[in-house]
């Protein structure tokens, strides 16, 4: 419930890091994001809420945040953590995926990944930067899928920054309107479920879709075996015509 107050007020709080720490709140927020994007054990944490919390107090008067740094040091973040949980998924290997005893590991969110993976390509790198928890376990799918990593730095780099720059000038620009910023915890959860919506939308799909070819392949069975019941009968029949 902590961590939930955390990132509901992250504008709050925020603040008072920045005020405290000085200079070491970029060091903080480099963290942050390095986990969010690098370890698959932290998903939880916040990823487009601070970018935009951030960008939103940089543009107060007289803020300690720095814009230019903090994208700088947010990029960085961003492109070595993905980098790293690419290394880690390729040194694991696809072994991971044939283990349900994993505490930290969460299997359901690595195969939803994975069958995004398998539908978008490499974009994916670039794309889940801005879907929460697909975001964490995107590069790691490409580690485990070796990935040519020239083509993954790519798309890393180019991710990165986008993902970086475009949600921190979003809160740079609209984070002080005033009915965002009395709204500011609304305002970050609103910012979770469009980010998350994407993929619920094809979890549905792909769900139905199962489910239509499920139903089916049941109609087939059900129809096979009526022709065989049908044409075993005309053969009884057959049989005492003769007799």
């Amino acid at each position: 419930m902590e961590l939930l107050d955390y990132v509901l007020h992250l504008d709050r709080y925020l603040n008072q890091w920045a005020g405290q720490l000085g200079g070491w709140t970029y060091l903080l927020l480099f963290i942050i994001v390095f986990c969010e994007t690098g370890l698959v054990v932290t998903p939880f944490l916040p990823g487009d809420s601070l970018l935009f919390a951030v960008g939103a107090l940089a543009a107060t008067d007289g803020s300690p945040i720095d814009l230019v740094v903090a994208m700088a040091a947010l990029c960085a973040a961003a492109i070595l953590g993905d980098a790293v949980n690419y290394s880690i998924g390729r040194r694991i290997g696809p072994r991971v995926f044939h283990r349900e005893d994993s505490v930290l590991l969460n299997k359901k969110h690595l195969e939803r990944t994975r069958l995004f993976y398998e539908k978008h390509g490499g974009k994916t790198i670039v794309l889940a930067r801005f879907i929460p928890i697909i975001r964490t376990f995107a590069p790691f799918v490409a580690g485990i899928g070796k990935m040519a990593y020239s083509r993954f730095a790519l798309y890393n780099i180019t991710g990165g920054i986008g993902w970086v720059v475009s949600v921190t000038l979003l809160g740079y620009f609209f984070g002080n309107i005033p009915v965002i910023k009395e709204n500011f915890a609304i305002v970050l959860v609103a910012i979770v479920i469009i980010s998350v919506l994407p993929v619920g939308i094809e979890l549905w799909r792909a769900r139905r879709a199962g489910k239509g070819e499920k139903a089916e392949k049941t109609g087939e069975i059900h129809h096979g075996d009526t022709e065989a019941r049908r044409e075993e009968g005309e053969r009884i029949g057959s049989g005492s015509g003769s007799g």
